[in-house]
């Protein structure tokens, strides 16, 4: 298990949260679990409800949208970070093309950080 000053790390270079102070992503990486995927899993399928957004501690994913590779993304890496702001359905399908440690933040954790920040 990564520590969590590696979790903060990763958490500061992800563009979603480069304006968030320490103690502010101190609250995002305490809001989130820290999961392995092995190799082959489906973490999202395009068209389906999401809930949760997932960032790449290690490992590789790719990125496919209506069947087609757009992108294979690595560690420090967010994907499904809409599904943070609405319940709309994914954007792309995203599958892991090794084994992954991912950091998994749930919409309605995530929202409860949002709402004990100060505007």
């Amino acid at each position: 298990m990564a520590s969590r000053k590696k979790h903060l790390d990763v958490l500061r270079d992800i563009s979603l949260f480069s304006s968030c102070t320490n103690k502010e992503l101190e609250k995002v990486a305490r809001a989130s679990d820290e999961i392995t995927m092995t190799e082959g899993t489906l973490l999202m399928d395009q068209g389906q409800t999401g809930r949760e957004a997932f960032i790449l501690l290690s490992g590789e994913v790719t990125v496919k949208r209506n069947n087609r590779k757009v992108a294979t993304l690595g560690s420090g890496a967010i994907v499904g970070e809409l599904s943070l702001l609405d319940h709309g359905p994914r954007t792309a399908t995203v599958i892991c093309d090794t084994d992954c440690t991912l950091l998994v933040i749930d919409q309605r954790r995530f929202l409860a950080v949002i709402d004990d920040v100060p505007a």
